[in-house]
């Protein structure tokens, strides 16, 4: 475990730092960093044996640090001597409201920035209006002692990206920022974009490692390669290659006895429906008038394991801790709701634990199998996706045999499983590993950065 040291301020204006006598070592140590600045100072070991670095205020105005009272970790490499990491998390979305600076989206930030003792890091919200890039400069919002602050801080060692959506990813004023600070600034830059349905699907298919988890996926193309599918698996998923939350997913049943199709689906309103029709093309001309239907995939429809005539899949959250190791931080089962055709909590979909549905025997069975394929998916997308991924959200399934297949993976997964009480402390820890994450890619970056940009 890595050493963090408190950095204690005191009120005088020399140019010297003083600190532990094991941290000063056999080191030649002549400046000081925070985030993007850095100062000549002089270093000495401290009188006393006690784990804190001391700074003058001088030093705190000109790093502009922010002293919040965080235990931090401390980086050397060419002489110079880094404390923190200063995390930035880059969203988009701010309101004149202090109180509430991210509307509705406050209290996850709130709830993201207070892990930040417990991590050893100095984590901050920031969007593009935030910075000066003149000066070098960018006015984050922390949450400190319950409450949000403003600090004028450097440039971060690290950028966590939690943009809201697709459509303000696709700002060109968010994209220039994304640019400029990995290119000009060389600051890695994790968790990047949202991911496609059918990029993912095509990327993961090279991968032999990961290729059983995969159900038979397409862009859509025409009705007789929906009616071969159909005749193959009986039923198919209609799904936007961009789609999130469940919205817009249609499922399409044939049935051979009576040569019907029925489509089910969610109508706006959030009413579940289940039609019934003579020909797909019909369906089509009906259900699908108002779809962009070279924006949708088709997908092989599985037979699901189901409690109660309910189908069940399960909601995985992989991370990358604190030594870039994955692992599985949450598993929840999620039941769909009454006549719906995703298990999403809007729909009437519940939240459960394996526990509570299944036998304690089943409930490790299927524990072991879903966190063995979690984590190989999690190992194949870091391989064949462009950026840094540190965290992600797996729709998985289970079938009649006990196979796990992947429905869906999420660069930015909800929330919403840890509304289950039971869950809570796995919310924490997911919180927790998406910025201790940060931590090791900022030691990375400062220590040995020709592995980073190799």
């Amino acid at each position: 475990m890595r050493k963090r040291y408190l950095i204690e301020v005191v009120q005088n204006d020399q140019l010297i730092v003083f600190c532990p006598e094991a941290l000063l070592k056999g080191r030649i140590i002549k400046r000081i960093a925070f985030g993007s600045k850095s100062m000549a100072v002089d270093f000495y070991p401290h009188p006393d044996s006690h784990d804190r670095i001391v700074i003058s205020k001088r030093i705190q105005r000109q790093l502009q640090y922010p002293n919040l009272n965080i235990p931090l970790h401390a980086f050397i490499k060419n002489e110079v001597l880094t404390i923190g990491p200063l995390v930035g998390i880059f969203t988009s979305g701010f309101t004149q409201n202090f109180g509430q600076p991210l509307g509705e989206r406050t209290a996850f930030f709130a709830n993201l920035l207070s892990v930040n003792k417990s991590v050893g890091a100095l984590s901050f919200l920031f969007g593009e209006q935030q910075i000066d890039w003149e000066q070098g400069i960018i006015e984050g919002y922390f949450f400190y002692k319950n409450k949000w602050q403003k600090y004028e801080v450097p440039f971060p060692n690290v950028i966590y990206d939690r943009l809201p959506n697709r459509r303000s990813e696709k700002r060109q004023k968010q994209k220039k920022v994304k640019e400029r600070l990995q290119k000009e600034y060389m600051i890695p830059w994790y968790n990047p974009g949202f991911f496609n349905k059918l990029e993912v699907y095509e990327r993961l298919q090279q991968d032999a490692s990961v290729e059983r988890y995969l159900p038979e996926t397409h862009p859509f193309t025409s009705f007789s390669h929906i009616e071969s599918m159909l005749s193959k698996y009986g039923h198919v998923y209609i799904k936007p290659k961009n789609g999130s939350l469940g919205l817009g997913i249609h499922q399409i049943i044939y049935d051979k006895q009576t040569n019907e199709y029925y489509c089910r689906y969610q109508e706006k309103g959030e009413v579940n429906r289940l039609r019934k029709f003579h020909s797909l093309e019909k369906m089509f001309e009906l259900v699908f008038a108002h779809q962009p239907l070279d924006k949708m995939v088709v997908q092989q429809g599985i037979h699901l394991l189901r409690m109660n005539q309910r189908a069940v899949d399960f909601r995985v959250h992989t991370n990358k801790d604190d030594a870039g190791i994955w692992q599985v931080s949450a598993i929840a089962a999620k039941i769909a709701g009454p006549g719906s055709v995703t298990t999403h909590k809007r729909s009437g979909g519940e939240i459960k634990t394996l526990s509570e549905i299944f036998p304690l025997k089943k409930a490790a069975e299927y524990k072991e199998k879903l966190e063995t394929a979690a984590l190989h998916l999690s190992h194949a997308l870091e391989q064949n996706m462009e950026g840094i991924i540190g965290e992600i959200g797996f729709d998985l399934g289970i079938d009649r045999h006990g196979n796990v297949w992947l429905f869906e993976a999420n660069s930015k997964p909800g929330r919403s499983i840890f509304s289950h009480p039971e869950l809570q402390a796995f919310d924490l820890l997911t919180r927790k590993l998406s910025i201790a994450f940060a931590v090791f890619l900022a030691e990375k970056s400062l220590l040995h950065p020709e592995e980073m940009y190799k």
